[in-house]
């Protein structure tokens, strides 16, 4: 009997149970995430109502959306009910949401502290499947001037042309640089290369007065600081 209750159409439940009445009689916040992806998608399949397919998609992905923006359009598709279209839509609004917190991280433009730079960079690389190396480069007042992606490598690596970081430096007049780079794996522990590249890049900064400010290891739920622990 349950089961028959849970797969009936959306437009069988109460009002105060449908996603987009309960949406604008209780605001969005009032939704669970199944809700919001479930007006995203409109429907459901002939056993499912589109909040309990959703539901399952969620449950598939560890109940984490930044899980479900990791997948692909072919990837959603395996779910019995996500056409296309309906893959694309989520996979565009997802995509939409992380450009957006990529926009609130412009609004923060004086580094003060090694959180600050983790939540700057959070946006372009804390969710990577992949490994990317990025310098930012500030003025005299910590104030970021300019960002730049030195190297895409793969799930464990990537590789930095120290001559090229210190080119892109000084084409934007920087007095000082923060290094960053993601571990896809979730590791904080910083490698044995990784070390060495710091020290290298801190080296050859010092000989051309740009002095290295940190070097951030990110991943998906933290961050590892160089500075912080003593390393620099």
């Amino acid at each position: 009997m349950k089961k028959q209750a849970e797969s009936l159409p959306i437009t069988t439940w109460s009002l105060a149970d449908r996603p987009r009445e309960k949406l604008l009689a209780k605001g969005k916040q009032a939704l669970t995430n199944a809700e919001l992806l479930a007006i995203l998608i409109g429907s459901g399949n002939r056993n499912e109502s589109a909040v309990n397919l959703c539901q399952r998609i969620m449950k598939s992905h560890q109940n984490l959306l930044q899980n479900i923006a990791k997948a692909s359009v072919e990837d959603l598709m395996q779910f019995k009910g996500i056409g296309e279209a309906k893959a694309i839509t989520i996979v565009a609004a997802l995509e939409l949401g992380r450009r957006r917190r990529s926009e609130d991280a412009h609004e923060l433009t004086k580094i003060k502290s090694s959180q600050d730079v983790y939540h700057l960079m959070y946006a372009y690389i804390g969710e990577l499947s992949h490994e990317e190396f990025w310098i930012m480069m500030l003025n005299n007042s910590n104030k970021v001037i300019h960002k730049y992606n030195l190297s895409k490598g793969g799930i464990t690596a990537t590789m930095v042309d120290i001559r090229l970081l210190f080119k892109k430096a000084l084409s934007q007049s920087a007095t000082s640089i923060i290094l960053a780079h993601n571990h896809p794996s979730g590791t904080l522990k910083p490698s044995q290369a990784d070390k060495q590249l710091t020290a290298k890049v801190k080296k050859a900064g010092e000989i051309l007065d740009i002095k290295v400010l940190d070097h951030l290891i990110i991943t998906e739920k933290s961050y590892f600081s160089f500075a912080d622990e003593g390393l620099l």
